[in-house]
């Protein structure tokens, strides 16, 4: 899918509309832009990106957590690892930032109407993959199957609780969650095997006939699970990755998202796993 071409580079001033606390070290930021004719523009496609600065403070490329909504607000899951992430949260509602973007291809769903879709997360990676599920979500009739398969380091560590909760009382998708330890009981009565991500793959039954697989986490979670993938009989075109964690500038100029002849922030970050196969460095 093409990037959105008609973006500006100018960062737009935001506002901090609502912050909720998803873990220990990780929130939930709405935000809506302050001009109400650039939000009602703008158009995002699940897995883009924005590029998210704090004043006197610099920026930090974010996938979006969700698809604009009705008021325009936007939506990003932001993890504290750093100098920018961290003054993100010392932030409260009313506060200003900048946003620039949408930036990069997301996932090319247009392809995918009448496909069953697998979703597989593991950690943040279930930001950019919200985004996605609402998507499928909103455009339901247009899908076949729909598949979450999302793993945490443990129940503690789990993002977007209350919303896996209801999904899981839905009928018109399978939600499957699994832990790698158990230090605590499961909250909000969801249901967590134990175990990694690739286990859980290989203990749940599903139909890969007509099916395409997104995937979306830490770096060491992605060989394992294509091969697995593979495995099952998916097609390497049929395997789209996810590479946002690379990310810097955003526009291809650093060089810091380089792999091979790609850049991830303007080739991707999302990638059919048969354009990355071969490719040194790539996961």
């Amino acid at each position: 899918m093409s990037t959105n071409h008609d973006m500006t580079a100018i960062p737009l001033p935001a506002t901090v509309i609502e912050l909720r606390k998803l873990s220990d070290d990780t929130t939930l930021f709405r935000l809506r832009l302050d001009d109400a004719i650039a939000a009602r523009r703008l158009k995002v496609i699940p897995g883009q990106f924005v590029q998210l600065s704090v004043p006197a403070g610099g920026e930090v490329p974010i996938s979006l957590a969700a698809l604009p909504g009705e008021d325009g607000a936007l939506e990003l899951c932001v993890r504290r690892v750093g100098h920018v992430t961290a003054l993100l949260h010392t932030l409260a509602p009313g506060a200003g930032v900048a946003i620039r973007g949408p930036y990069g291809n997301g996932f090319p769903v247009t392809d995918w109407r009448g496909k069953n879709v697998l979703l597989l997360a593991g950690g943040l990676g279930i930001a950019p993959l919200r985004s996605l599920l609402h998507f499928l979500l909103r455009h339901r009739s247009d899908f076949g199957e729909i598949t979450l398969m999302y793993g945490a380091r443990e129940p503690a560590a789990i993002l977007f609780k209350e919303e896996l909760s209801e999904l899981s009382g839905r009928r018109d998708m399978h939600l499957f969650l699994t832990v790698d330890f158990v230090s605590e009981e499961p909250p909000g009565g969801l249901v967590c095997h134990t175990g990694l991500l690739p286990g859980l793959l290989s203990g749940v039954n599903f139909t890969t006939e007509n099916t395409v697989a997104a995937l979306c986490g830490p770096p060491a979670l992605y060989r394992c699970v294509v091969e697995e993938l593979q495995g099952f009989g998916f097609p390497a075109d049929s395997i789209f990755l996810s590479l946002e964690r690379r990310m810097k500038c955003g526009v291809g100029l650093c060089c810091h998202c380089a792999i091979g002849e790609l850049f991830c922030c303007t080739d991707g970050p999302v990638f059919r796993y048969a354009d990355l196969r071969g490719v040194e460095g790539a996961l």
